[in-house]
């Protein structure tokens, strides 16, 4: 299989995976999706690719805007509130490592979202048991 049906493949997968996913597994999948447009920022970053660089980074960022985007600000209380922060932070950190080529603030992004995603992973079972509630 060429890189041509890699890709096509990998969409396939993407695409099922989102149709099968419960809301839980749809804030995964985003959390691990910007964790791997940082990580593909970095490596272009670090090949002096800065166009390719620049997509990914500003595809975290779109990725990190849906997840502040799916933030319920009423019912979440602090938590949400302190979500939407780090998003926010994030985000500024994300231009600024763009603008920058600072593989430091790409790095410290990459540390927020693992925290989150460590956060999210660990609350799956709580999670499935009030949707099924």
């Amino acid at each position: 299989m060429g890189l041509t049906g890699a890709n096509a493949y990998t969409k396939m997968s993407a695409a099922t995976g989102v149709e099968n996913a419960d809301p839980h597994r749809l804030i995964q999948m985003l959390i691990d999706g910007a964790i791997e447009k940082i990580n593909r920022a970095k490596f272009f970053m670090n090949n002096k690719k800065l166009a390719e660089k620049g997509q990914h980074i500003s595809w975290a960022i779109s990725i990190i805007g849906g997840l502040r985007g799916s933030l319920n600000m009423e019912q979440g209380g602090d938590l949400a509130h302190n979500l939407d922060a780090l998003y926010d932070y994030c985000c500024t950190a994300l231009v600024a490592a763009n603008l920058e080529n600072s593989e430091e603030k790409l790095n410290d992004v990459l540390g927020v979202m693992q925290q989150v995603k460590e956060g999210w992973d660990g609350i799956r079972e709580q999670a499935l048991q009030e949707m099924q509630s």
